[in-house]
């Protein structure tokens, strides 16, 4: 059995050459994100999403094949912070800065 390996992912994705405004995708993917059960915080240019990398991954892979649906081309970004056997750290990490 191999070690819990539990990541912390600032993630955002969006379409380029669509609308000046791209909430209406945005919103397909956090309710992918919510949908998915996985601790989450939704921000102003992103969300943060926390579990194993394998879900946390399925989740991004998810949003990207719903947008490419009608979104010819998409721009992703994707921070991770990976912590060996460590869970629910999102918000222990702002209480700490707090």
């Amino acid at each position: 059995m191999g070690v819990v390996m539990s990541v912390i992912v600032d993630f955002s994705i969006f379409p380029i050459g669509k609308e000046e405004s791209v909430s209406k995708y945005a919103s397909r993917a956090v309710k992918i994100i919510k949908d998915s059960g996985l601790p989450h915080h939704i921000g102003p240019m992103g969300t943060s999403i926390e579990g194993e990398w394998d879900e946390v991954m399925l989740v991004a892979k998810r949003c990207m094949e719903e947008l490419k649906k009608d979104c010819p081309r998409l721009y992703m970004t994707m921070k991770v912070d990976c912590r060996q056997g460590s869970s629910l750290r999102m918000g222990k990490k702002v209480r700490s800065v707090e």
